[in-house]
């Protein structure tokens, strides 16, 4: 039982950070952008930095929200299931 906590455990983490890579490598190549626009131009207005990071993130969860959705729910349902099975 302990080794099937683990397990359960370990895919919990793992799908936490497949759910949220997506969203943070949009943040991550928006920021970049963002920087090298800010260096290149000289502008150095914090509200240019932040507000296309915050659209684009806003945006990719937009698109990204369903398939996350899915993704825990489906995670849930089969943790449930297994929780069922073993009592």
């Amino acid at each position: 039982m302990s080794e099937l906590l683990v397990d359960q455990a370990r895919a919990a983490l793992f799908l936490s950070m497949a759910v949220a890579l997506p969203i943070i490598a949009v943040a991550a190549v928006v920021g970049l952008f963002v920087a090298a626009f800010q260096a290149a131009s000289q502008l150095q207005d914090s509200t240019l930095a932040h507000l296309p990071r915050m659209l684009a993130v806003a945006v990719a969860l937009a698109v990204l929200g369903p398939w996350m959705g899915r993704e825990i729910a489906s995670f849930a349902r089969a943790t449930f299931l297994m929780a069922s099975m073993h009592h």
